[in-house]
């Protein structure tokens, strides 16, 4: 009798992990599926994008870094901000103790800053420089 109820539930564990893999297997392509169509969407903006900035500037090498500017100008703003962050925790409260670790802070706080303009001013002056520098 034990054995008999031993194989049967190991039957049944059997057969219950073949469903949950069976499953999980089916979830995993649909979700695969949906991943792989958002992946191609966003390839297909960020070219639509490029192109879009080569017709913008009429030339392609012109147009491929206007557009590398431009996601250097759009995802410096987080980093900055961090780093400000980060220095102004190492300037006003670990620097209360420790007065190298307030000028530490002081130097990330300005180098941040510094940082942030050139990525934000670049772009633009990019854009100056091929409206009226080439001619």
């Amino acid at each position: 009798m034990k054995k008999s109820l031993l194989i049967v539930t190991i039957f049944v564990i059997v057969i219950g992990l073949f469903f949950a893999i069976s499953n999980t297997y089916a979830a995993e392509q649909v979700i695969d599926e949906e991943t792989e169509s958002k992946i191609v969407e966003i390839k297909d903006n960020a070219a639509s994008s490029l192109a879009d900035y080569q017709d913008k500037y009429g030339s392609d090498v012109y147009g491929l870094v206007a557009y590398i500017l431009n996601l250097v100008r759009i995802y410096s703003i987080p980093f900055c901000f961090l780093g400000i962050a980060v220095g102004a925790i190492h300037q006003y409260v670990i620097g209360v103790r420790k007065l190298d670790t307030l000028e530490k802070g002081f130097a990330m706080i300005a180098s941040f800053v510094t940082i942030l303009i050139i990525c934000q001013i670049l772009p633009l002056a990019f854009a100056i420089f091929v409206k009226f520098g080439r001619g």
